[in-house]
């Protein structure tokens, strides 16, 4: 199991954290405390761009849109807000420590026995392009009942966290050529989706277009049910009609000479044995129904607690997610180069936070260290020299970022 990127904490209680090491003295702590205000304003006011890009760039594909469009779209500025939509997209997950769940991960989950024991189909021509991304990967353990209860089972599988869907789906005439009906969604969209705590082997059920289909298991329940109960019909029910009935068919075929005479007695048995053929006929069918309904409702309830936000929804959760991460990634950095007073290279900075929050917290991380070191160098807060980073002082950074803000918002 790979160590996840993201780090399970608030920014806010990580802020505490740093300057709980009592490595500052009262006035250091409160200007780092402003310092790191600063710096989340700074990153939040980007982010609120992008925010901006994605709604723009997927407006023309959000299939639950209540605006007016007024703008006229070709295909080709379609193509482009498609391209800038699925690049910021992606940008943002991987802000936000998001890693791609692969084909072979996607093939082993489709593969796999559903932990809520339903089995599903995925009609993949469906989609011009689907891509899954998932964050904080978990072994967990759970207790399942085999054998109509009969038997405990413990099992021991993978589960996301989270998991972001990004779906869109084929063209009109693709549906119209292959003569399928849509109901669920709608030709040409783009589906966003995000959920929680998803066990690996159940990602097909976040497919918009899965349907439920019986289990091999299943349909031998149902059929034996329906051999052993026709069987006891045809026995006890049934018999007297029957024998009246090929009684008829053989004088009608010529196989027999004895002529068959059907009076209101005769009449009434083969019609109650006709009655009870059909009954048991709808009983059967109602089975099988009702068994794929309660694997709908199974689905559907897993799917309602699980379900977090969809299509643009999706984007404020993220863009908060992606900006929550920069600016951990950030402040750790710029706390771990300032606390140590010497300048740091690269590793020996990644190593010093990983070696913390193990120790600190017991909590295995795989720091971004790049990322948090281009966007303090892009701010100016470190200095690079010969691969070695070093911190700007607590007040020189105060008035670095200061001056950044004012830049932000400067006409004239």
């Amino acid at each position: 199991m790979q160590k996840n990127r993201f780090i399970p904490m608030r920014k806010t209680d990580l802020i505490q954290a740093c300057i709980d090491e009592n490595l500052m003295s009262e006035q250091q702590s409160h200007e780092f405390a402003t310092f790191c205000q600063l710096l989340v304003s700074t990153l939040h006011f980007e982010y609120h761009q992008k925010l901006e890009v994605l709604k723009d760039s997927y407006a023309p594909f959000e299939p639950n849109s209540d605006t007016i469009s007024i703008d006229t779209t070709t295909p080709q500025l379609l193509q482009q807000k498609q391209q800038q939509f699925s690049d910021t997209f992606i940008e943002v997950l991987n802000a936000a420590n998001f890693e791609k769940v692969t084909d072979t991960d996607l093939q082993e989950a489709l593969n796999e026995e559903s932990l809520f024991k339903v089995r599903l189909a995925v009609e993949f021509n469906d989609f011009a392009e689907v891509v899954f991304y998932r964050r904080g990967e978990q072994e967990r353990t759970e207790v399942i009942r085999k054998y109509w209860g009969l038997k405990k089972q413990r099992i021991k599988f993978t589960n996301y966290e989270k998991v972001a869907v990004y779906i869109k789906f084929k063209d009109a005439e693709y549906f119209k050529q292959q003569e399928k009906h849509v109901v669920n969604f709608e030709p040409g969209s783009t589906v966003i989706k995000l959920f929680q705590n998803i066990p690996k082997a159940d990602l097909e059920m976040l497919f918009p277009n899965s349907e439920v289909r019986m289990r091999p298991i299943d349909k031998v329940i149902i059929g034996g049910s329906a051999v052993v109960g026709g069987a006891i019909v045809l026995v006890t029910k049934l018999g007297a009609s029957l024998v009246l009935l090929a009684a008829l068919i053989s004088y009608w075929l010529g196989l027999s000479h004895k002529e068959v005479t059907i009076g209101s007695q005769q009449l009434v048995a083969l019609g109650a044995g006709f009655g009870v053929l059909g009954g048991f006929i709808f009983k059967e069918w109602s089975k099988f129904k009702n068994r794929k309904l309660s694997f709908m409702k199974a689905l559907t309830d897993n799917l309602y607690f699980k379900n977090l936000d969809n299509n643009s929804g999706v984007f404020h959760h993220l863009i908060d997610s992606a900006e929550e991460e920069e600016c951990k990634e950030s402040i750790l950095a710029y706390y771990f180069l300032l606390a140590n007073q010497t300048p740091m290279s690269r590793d020996e900075l990644d190593n010093s936070i990983e070696v913390w929050f193990n120790d600190k917290f017991d909590v295995q991380l795989d720091f971004e260290i790049e990322d948090a070191l281009a966007k303090l160098v892009r701010f100016g807060l470190v200095t690079e020299n010969e691969q070695n980073y070093t911190a700007v002082s607590v007040k020189q950074g105060l008035n670095i970022l200061d001056e950044n803000w004012d830049q932000l918002f400067k006409f004239n």
